[in-house]
């Protein structure tokens, strides 16, 4: 016959399995809730180490062509970057504010005109409402435009904490890499050392042949657009050249207003620079797009294409600037840490040279 101490003691373990799930339960919990809130810190932070691998590049190039260490070509990187923007903004800063005053100003009479235009086309009601729709959300985003100072205040704010955090990254990189393989269990340093080799191998990869990409998209649309005479071409091809980071949507969305401005010129002009839109994406596509890819890591483009929606919605319209560096750092790790180190499947890590480990 069973006592009722030896009952409650034949419990004990039981118990204390039930609270060792419990507590773990309640630790991934609230350490994925942590990670939540700190999705914008953590945005930041992952901001400042692509700059840091930019100002990597140009160090490395610089040391090259002068000899110098890495603190003095540091310096003339940071200076090289600064003198690019400020001489940008010094020479076509008018311009461009100019080319930009002239988008804002066009956009609603070029959308009466496709309005006008599908009018005679005879389309249906709820096509014309749609246009209108989309006038009424453009004068309604022009008119609420002094309401995103603040916004505009902390975006430079926060600029200003990455681009002076790139810089400690780049000055030392090798302190914050032996810190963080010092937190990481002795068995597990190797996999972690290859695994931040490949993310920035891949980084530096997919920077240098994105850099390429924007500088031809962009030459490439304010060219087709100047031929076609559509107003405030310089401008149209800088937010191509822009939205080109982003991959599969900025192309559309770098497309929509310059076909609206077209339509002030003429319904042909439109149609022109619809085609001029398309050739230039087949051309970003067929053969920027796998120069990108050779560089850095070939990332299917559907997955792209989820990462940068899943991107938007968790972290913003920083989080789908910087979706296509982030996709590729997760995508190496995936491949080196899970199918290779857990699974222990002989793979070729994207972006590796065939004769590296």
């Amino acid at each position: 016959m069973t006592t009722p101490t030896d009952t409650t003691a034949s419990d004990f373990p039981t118990i204390g399995r039930v609270a060792t799930v419990t507590v773990t339960i309640l630790v991934i919990v609230g350490f994925a809730w942590m990670l939540l809130e700190l999705s914008g810190f953590l945005m930041l932070i992952f901001a400042a180490l692509v700059l840091a691998a930019i100002f990597g590049v140009i160090t490395q190039s610089v040391s090259r062509f002068t000899g110098m260490g890495r603190g003095p070509a540091l310096g003339i990187s940071v200076v090289l970057i600064l003198a690019v923007f400020g001489g940008a903004f010094t020479l076509f800063g008018s311009q461009l504010a100019g080319e930009f005053d002239t988008i804002q100003d066009s956009i609603p009479p070029a959308i009466e005109q496709v309005r006008a235009f599908l009018e005679r086309a005879g389309l249906s009601e709820s096509v014309r409402n749609m246009v209108e729709q989309g006038s009424s959300d453009v004068s309604r985003l022009a008119s609420q435009a002094g309401g995103y100072v603040l916004t505009a205040t902390n975006g430079i704010a926060n600029f200003v904490l990455v681009f002076v955090a790139a810089i400690f990254l780049a000055s030392d990189p090798a302190v914050y890499r032996r810190g963080l393989l010092l937190l990481m269990p002795r068995r597990a340093e190797p996999t972690m050392a290859a695994a931040l080799d490949d993310a920035s191998r891949g980084l530096r990869g997919w920077m240098v042949g994105q850099a390429v990409s924007s500088l031809v998209v962009a030459a490439f649309t304010w060219a087709g657009l100047a031929l076609l005479g559509v107003p405030a071409a310089g401008g149209l091809g800088l937010i191509a050249g822009l939205l080109d980071v982003i991959p599969m949507i900025g192309p559309i969305i770098a497309g929509v207003p310059a076909v609206l401005l077209a339509f002030t010129v003429s319904p042909m002009t439109a149609l022109w620079t619809v085609v001029l839109f398309l050739v230039i994406q087949q051309i970003q596509g067929n053969f920027l797009q796998p120069m990108i890819q050779k560089q850095a890591v070939d990332v299917p483009p559907a997955i792209l294409l989820f990462a940068v929606v899943a991107a938007g919605l968790l972290f913003g319209f920083l989080g789908v600037l910087l979706a296509a560096p982030l996709t590729v750092v997760v995508f190496v790790l995936v491949q080196r840490i899970y199918v290779r180190t857990l699974l222990g499947r002989e793979i070729k890590i994207a972006g590796q040279n065939e004769a590296a480990d």
